[in-house]
């Protein structure tokens, strides 16, 4: 056991008994941290910084799987909550704040007509899944990126144990940039597929006129074009990515930057579509919970009022600058790559000679998460990011960079590590 993440390695144990992978998300649990030099659990979170069980402080660039925007202990959406809380989380009838989320949205979002909140994201693209299929009358589904855990998306994966073959069988992949794979599905399911769902962007910029012409075979097709925006929605813009590369889809699902850690997510669309919701069942008790809402509001209203975006924008591209100069300088681009926008960008790992990136991603993380930095390699950028932070993250950066570069190319890799490699898991893009 080892002494800086001796509480959390007791803790890990205890929570193991009685939690499958001791943890409620698969990307928090313990497939994701090499054992013995990783934290398992957060205790507190304030900005841009978050201390673990052993009070050990970092500076979060995961920030929440990307759910945190504004940063930890917003003091807006804190007041805002704080406010809510005094008159109530859950009614017998709605409350006003689903109504004025909702027009907030549609004021924002270019494809927004009409709203309807879940409280994951997958419970957002199974509900544009269902409403897609029941516009068309159609029910093969083409989807590019990660959409959730539900059966109709996870089937399409390694991960799909338990789902039933005949779901499994309605769902078909297509990759990115790539409009010859979509177009041949198409080929294969002729007026058989209700939508096509993608991430816009995630690691990887869209060619010159690939959405365009993604939605041109859509709608050629009579098919919906859904984007799935839990990544870029109220982060690339204020319209999401939508916004930003200036096409827009006929539905689209947001999650992650809407309510600062907060659980809410939303379908939106075309008013003809989304008023199919009134016969298509899509309902919870907990849809119109009061103080993820208020949360929303108070961020939504400060994304349009104050330099949030930009900030973000800019951190992340100083962020990018400053990751990209040190590859170069140390001479790691044989093991590191960077790939992304600005307000979430990822360093790559990849395989060299000798050593597989599960083996340089485990000695990344015991050096990253020593040396006080929370991350998965991703620089999930904040508003309460400070250019303090950001200096501290390069510093670290210099200093491991070197120190791997070391371990790959002189063949010590092994005897660098204190913890057992990470094994692949499987892959959602």
């Amino acid at each position: 056991m080892s002494e800086r993440y001796r509480k959390s390695e007791q803790f890990l144990s205890r929570a193991l008994k009685t939690i499958p992978l001791g943890s409620q998300t698969f990307s928090k649990s313990k497939t994701q941290f090499p054992y013995g030099v990783s934290p398992y659990f957060i205790e507190r979170g304030e900005g841009s910084h978050v201390w673990d069980m052993d009070d050990n402080e970092y500076i979060d660039f995961i920030n929440g799987l990307a759910s945190v925007t504004l940063g930890y202990n917003d003091p807006d959406v804190n007041h805002a909550v704080k406010k809510q809380l005094e008159n109530g989380v859950t009614f017998s009838l709605p409350h006003a704040l689903e109504t004025e989320v909702a027009e907030k949205i549609v004021e924002m979002v270019p494809c927004a007509e009409m709203v309807r909140f879940g409280k994951n994201g997958s419970d957002a693209t199974t509900g544009a899944i269902r409403l897609a299929r029941a516009f068309t009358g159609r029910n093969h589904i083409a989807a590019c990126g990660y959409h959730g855990w539900q059966d109709w998306y996870i089937g399409s994966t390694s991960r799909n144990m338990g789902v039933p073959k005949a779901t499994i069988e309605l769902t078909h992949t297509f990759a990115y940039n790539d409009l010859a794979s979509l177009e041949t599905l198409f080929d294969q399911y002729p007026d058989q597929i209700a939508a096509v769902i993608m991430e816009p962007m995630n690691t990887t910029f869209p060619e010159t006129g690939f959405l365009e012409a993604v939605k041109d075979t859509a709608h050629n097709n009579g098919t919906l074009l859904v984007f799935d925006e839990m990544l870029t929605g109220f982060r690339y813009a204020k319209g999401g990515a939508q916004e930003y590369f200036g096409v827009v889809p006929d539905l689209a699902t947001f999650g992650k930057g809407m309510a600062n850690g907060y659980p809410l997510s939303a379908i939106v669309g075309r008013k003809e579509i989304m008023q199919l919701m009134e016969e298509v069942f899509f309902s919870f008790t907990f849809g119109g919970e009061t103080l993820s809402l208020a949360a929303a509001k108070a961020v939504l209203e400060k994304i349009q009022q104050k330099p949030v975006l930009e900030t973000i924008r800019r951190q992340g591209e100083k962020v990018m600058e400053g990751v990209g100069q040190l590859i170069t300088r140390h001479g790691v681009g044989h093991i590191f790559g960077l790939v992304g926008q600005a307000p979430l960008s990822y360093l790559v790992i990849k395989d060299t000679i000798h050593c597989t990136q599960w083996e340089i991603k485990t000695l990344f993380f015991q050096e990253m998460f020593e040396r006080g930095i929370l991350t998965f390699g991703s620089h999930n950028m904040s508003y309460a990011h400070t250019a303090k932070d950001i200096e501290q993250l390069l510093l670290v950066y210099d200093e491991v960079f070197k120190l791997i570069r070391h371990a790959v190319d002189d063949g010590v890799l092994y005897e660098m590590l204190r913890a057992e490699p990470l094994v692949p898991l499987f892959k959602v893009r």
